[in-house]
């Protein structure tokens, strides 16, 4: 089973910083920790980070719902300039759910000079039939909760000029 939840807001900064800065900056500014989600310490095997087909490994602090540590990877499904992101986050170390992967959108669209409009999309994937209906809350409630959270992060990282770690 798959639960969606998209949430849409405007930045005011130029395209190309709206577009980038959510995954080519420090994603520990991005994902600094939320309820039982836990926050983003850093990333390795990150070489290529950013081009289509590259992935990266994500470690977390520990929190109530993790032992900290490697946590998932990170995999650049679909990039298109200035437009779109597609990611899949997967191969969770500790148990989330019975949720397989999580695959993450994020379009940028221009709606005049340093007006641009998000639209971020989180898909999670679940795989136990008995745990559907707390994963469908779990997306609808928490995961839409966090995703504000995420998007404030990344709304004063564009203000701020974060500077790019990767191309």
């Amino acid at each position: 089973m798959t639960s969606t939840v998209t949430i849409s807001t405007i930045y005011t900064c130029s395209l190309e910083r709206a577009f980038k800065t959510p995954m080519l900056c420090d994603i520990s500014k991005v994902h600094t920790g939320y309820g039982v989600t836990p926050k983003v310490t850093h990333c390795t095997d990150d070489e290529n980070w950013g081009k289509p087909g590259s992935s990266k490994k994500v470690f977390t602090a520990k929190s109530l719902t993790q032992k900290g540590g490697f946590t998932s990877i990170d995999t650049v499904i679909e990039r298109i300039e200035n437009e779109y992101w597609k990611i899949e986050v997967s191969d969770f170390q500790a148990w989330m759910l019975s949720f397989s992967k999580f695959v993450g959108e994020w379009k940028t669209t221009e709606l005049e000079p340093n007006k641009i409009q998000i639209d971020y999309t989180y898909t999670l994937h679940s795989t136990n039939v008995l745990l559907y209906p707390l994963n469908w809350l779990f997306t609808k409630l928490f995961w839409r909760t966090y995703m504000k959270h995420v998007l404030e992060n990344i709304r004063k990282m564009t203000l701020n000029k974060e500077p790019y770690l990767y191309q």
